[in-house]
Formats: C-alpha cells, structure tokens, sequence
C-alpha cells in the first residue's frame, strides 16, 4: 500500500507512543460523565468534568494550548497548560505526546475542571488527557480565512456518500438529517402503537417475489437448492397476519429493487406498510393526513416543510382528485372506456415513450406520470385508479372498471400508496393471472409467478381491510428540504470505487485549489497553495505526471487547467 507522506508521518508517531509505553488503542473503558451539551448546559466554575472525543483544532501557545474536543453532541473548548499536566520535573507529556505526537482527529480523553476564559468562552482546563485511539489519516478538516471564507470543504457528493463516517465527523450539520430520520420513525410507531396496532416482522428472503410490480433480486439457497428472492415488498405477509386474526398491524421493511438508481431511487429503501381490518380507503386517507400532520410536527416542530422552491403544508385536510380527471385536467384526454389501442396512440401523441410490452395500466401510468404528476405540490390525494394498474386492490364500489386505491403525491413525487385490499380470492386469482399474461408479453415489472399460499389464505377468509404503504426515504427528503436520496441514507448504494493515482496531502491540495477556480493562473494557483518553491515543484508535477493537469499559454499567462472529474 503506497502511503502519503501524512500517513508515513502518523505511523511514525504511531511507533513512538508505544515506545513511550502509550497503548495507542487503549482496551480499558474511559469514564465518560459528560457530553459537550451537557457542560454547556449545566456549566460551573471550577467543577470537575470527564469527556471524551476527537481533537479537531489546536492553537499551539509553546507552554500553553487552546484545543476543540468534538464529540457526538458537539464541541467544547480545551486548555492544556505544560505545568498543569505536567506537575513534576518529567514535562514528556505536554512536550512529546500532546506537542508531537498528537494529531488533529485523534481520540482522547480529558479529565480537568471547567473554567471562563478572559473573552467570556466556557473551558476546560486539562488536568490529564488519554489517548483512546490514534487516526492514521488526516481528516479532510476546512480551512477559514480571516475574512470568514471557507476553503477545503469536504463536500463532494460522490466522496461524501462513499465515506460517510468522515462526512459526520468533518460536516456535523448533516447528524440533524439523520437524528430527524430517527424521530420520524419514533414518532410513527408512537402514532401506530397509540391506535392499538402491532409492529410485526416479516421475511426478506421470499420463495415468490410478490406485493409490487418490480424487479426483484434473485439468490440461491444451497441447502434447499432453490431461488430465492430478496423482498420487493412485505404486502402479502402482512395479509396473511390479518387472515391470522390480527386486526392491526405495521413493519417498517427493507425492501430491495433491481431497478436503476437516481436521485430519488435506491436499490435498497425503508417502507412503512399498514394493514388495518374493517377500514376502507376513504378511512386510510383520514389516518394518513392525520399521521403525516403528526409526523411533521415531531420532526420540525410545525406541519410546514421547505423542499427546494415550495413551501409544502402537510396540515390535515388534503386535496382529493381522482386519477381520470387529473389526466383530463392536464392532457385534454379522457381514459374512461378506453381501449390499450386508444390508449397507446394516445401516449405517443402525447410524446411518451411508448412500447408494445406495456398494457393497459402501464400506459396510464407514463401519461400520468410524464403529465401530471410534477402538478401537485401540496399533498393531494390521487383516487380511483383503473383496474389494470392495482392488481391487488378492490374494485370501486360504484365503478367496477376502477379501484378503491389512492396515492399521496407531494412536491410531484408519490409518498404513500394505499387500497381499499382485495378479498376476494376468485377475482385475485385472475388479476395475478393477468399479470402472468404481462409477464408473458414482455413487461419485466409484471409478477409472472402465482403465490398459491396467499390465494390459500384469501380463500381461508380476509376480513374488509385496508393497507398504506409510505416510503421512508423520500417523506424524509421532504421533513428536511433535500433533493436527493442519498442525503437521507447513511450508506446508500455506489458504483465500485475506481482507483485512481495515489496522490500526496501536497498534490491533494492543489487539485482541490484547481477545481475551486477554474482557469487559474500558475502564479495565482502557487500563491493560493502556500507551499515551499521545493514542495510545489514536486506536488505539481506529479499531478502533471498523474493526468490531473495540464499547463496552457494565453498570451503572456500560463493557466492551470483541471483535467479530473
């Protein structure tokens, strides 16, 4: 493994602590009694406090120091003086473990009592200090100037996502996504628990892919020699709890598609599913806007959300439109009656992309969706879907070629799904075999395999129900005003890490100079960088070396051009 010249250096200290007698990676606990928060909040002149965390800042002094200590709640200012903590003849550790052999991102722990500096900051006065565990490599820390501005911030996306532990310890603003993730769900399950309904589990590994039309992920059980199929969706378990007696029940599930990925897709996504006996969608919608008023409420404080340009209300009541006359508000076209030969020369008049695998219901689908969907930005309601694009919902009540099925869109994206569930095992065993037919015909989404067991439990009888199913990931994008998935997930999924060329701290440096200011000049860009005439010419040769730049003439300027991505 090829190492930075940082690395080297930190491996070096490494070795001296041992040879000092210092266990770097100490097994003992380390008292902890307080949090960084907790100081703050209850600070006392001169009482004794225990903390630990990482050292994220020094300002060296020679006898003296003034350090940061950032732990899971924040940070708290440290002073370390050389005859505090070193109160004999013997000043080795102030001078060589604090001076030299500590690192920015180190973790230690501080035992001292708290003070007020001259300028008013609340302070701890080290008394003693332990290593808990030595970094052996830099964390990409940003740098302010006097004027306030911010360089080497660690914000691309791609390095972000990929190291996201670094990420959390170098943009702490991003914990508060993920501690709102955390009351979302808390407070969901309060809700559901409240209303005397039970939080069960289901299987992930499944015999047939059901409860969604999608791709599934296929492997093998070698002991049964058999395929198996990673959940697409928990729906037809949970049916059969409710067939079981159960007259409420909920999973928060893992569920995994074989479908692409973008800024509102992962393979690997958090669903919320509800079932509740004797209730109808007209019921689940009144719970739905209840619960999502609730929600917002536990996670920002208020039922209002920014995401993007919108201001979004999730206050209870939404609007209602049913999906017939959302196609004919926005496309003039009315699908009532229509044949899927009416319907696909519909769509490509319409300049959807269209083929032949698609039947009725999918065509609906792409007109909604590529012309209606972006519309509603408040919370509505979209009700009564046609038949052919629900295979496992009821049959409207007053219109047998429609659903009792809504979807709850926000900001143009579908948040929640829900039915009024179909029970009747005749008519399901034919909407499977329809989809069988689709299957058949080409559509890669449509379930061509028939779950016998489930029809058997339908045919044992399944009470009136209704079931809502809410992606997790995406009502959180919306409670905390981010665009893109993978900012509410800790570790969403990656194209493989491409290796690209083992670059020095030096040479790190001036790449992200080169991609902060675009066609630098090389006399601007070495100023900038603040290096030795002897560490620039082997940092910007290398890069040169590596691919990353390139040196052009206009005029009498030589500009510096980056040629990564």
């Amino acid at each position: 493994m090829q190492l930075s010249e940082q690395e080297i250096i930190r491996r070096d200290k490494l070795t001296a602590l041992r040879e000092l007698g210092i266990n770097p990676y100490p097994a003992d606990l380390f008292p902890v009694k307080e949090t960084s928060k907790q100081i703050k909040e209850t600070f006392e002149e001169g009482k004794k406090v225990v903390v630990a965390g990482r050292l994220m800042s020094v300002r060296d002094q020679g006898k003296a120091a003034f350090a940061e200590l950032q732990d899971s709640e924040g940070r708290i200012q440290l002073y370390f003086n050389r005859d505090v903590i070193c109160t004999g003849e013997d000043k080795t550790m102030y001078n060589q473990v604090f001076r030299k052999l500590t690192d920015l991102g180190d973790f230690i722990g501080v035992e001292g009592e708290l003070f007020t500096t001259k300028v008013g900051a609340q302070c701890v006065m080290v008394h003693k200090f332990t290593f808990l565990s030595k970094t052996l490599r830099p964390l990409p820390l940003p740098r302010t100037d006097v004027d306030g501005n911010i360089f080497d911030a660690f914000t691309d996306p791609e390095l972000r996502y990929r190291m996201r532990y670094v990420d959390l310890v170098v943009n702490p603003q991003v914990k508060e996504v993920f501690k709102k993730r955390t009351k979302l769900f808390n407070a969901m399950r309060s809700f559901f628990n409240e209303a005397g309904y039970m939080e069960v589990e289901t299987p992930v590994l499944q015999a047939i892919p059901g409860g969604a039309a999608a791709r599934p992920f296929i492997t093998h059980h070698n002991s049964l020699d058999i395929p198996l199929y990673m959940r697409i969706a928990n729906e037809l378990y949970l049916k059969r709890l409710i067939v079981g007696g159960f007259d409420g029940v909920y999973e928060f599930s893992k569920n995994f598609r074989n479908e692409g990925m973008d800024r509102t897709h992962n393979p690997e996504f958090t669903a919320m599913e509800i079932y509740v006996a004797y209730k109808d969608y007209n019921w689940m919608m009144e719970m739905t806007e209840n619960l999502l008023e609730y929600c917002a409420k536990q996670v920002n404080g208020t039922t209002e959300a920014t995401f993007g340009e919108h201001k979004v209300d999730f206050k209870a009541p939404y609007a209602r439109v049913t999906m017939t006359d959302a196609i004919k508000q926005f496309t003039g076209f009315d699908i009532t009656g229509k044949t899927e030969a009416e319907l696909f020369e519909a769509a490509k008049s319409m300049g959807i992309e269209v083929d032949e695998t698609m039947g009725k219901g999918k065509l609906i689908d792409e007109i909604f969706g590529e012309k209606c969907e972006g519309n509603f930005i408040q919370p509505t309601f979209i009700t009564d879907y046609p038949k052919e694009m629900s295979p496992l919902c009821k049959s409207h009540r007053d219109n047998p070629d429609l659903t009792e099925r809504f979807e709850l869109m926000v900001c143009g994206k579908e948040i929640a799904n829900a039915y009024s569930e179909l029970n009747d095992p005749i008519d399901q065993r034919e909407r499977f075999e329809n989809q069988m037919a689709l299957a058949a015909k080409g559509d890669d989404e449509a379930n061509g395999i028939i779950d016998e067991d489930f029809l058997r439990a339908l045919e044992y009888g399944m009470p009136p129900t209704s079931g809502l199913g809410i992606g997790m990931d995406r009502l959180m994008m919306f409670l905390t005003n981010n665009a893109s998935i993978q900012e509410v997930l800790f570790f969403p999924q990656m194209r493989p890490e491409k290796k690209g060329p083992e670059l020095t701290e030096d040479e790190k440096h001036i790449i992200e100079l080169l991609k902060a200011n675009e066609g630098i000049s090389i006399g601007d860009l070495k100023e900038k960088a603040g290096l030795s005439g002897k560490k620039w010419d082997a940092a910007s040769k290398g890069i040169v070396k590596h691919g990353l730049m390139k040196i052009k003439v206009e005029g009498d300027a030589k500009i510096a051009e980056f040629l990564g991505k």
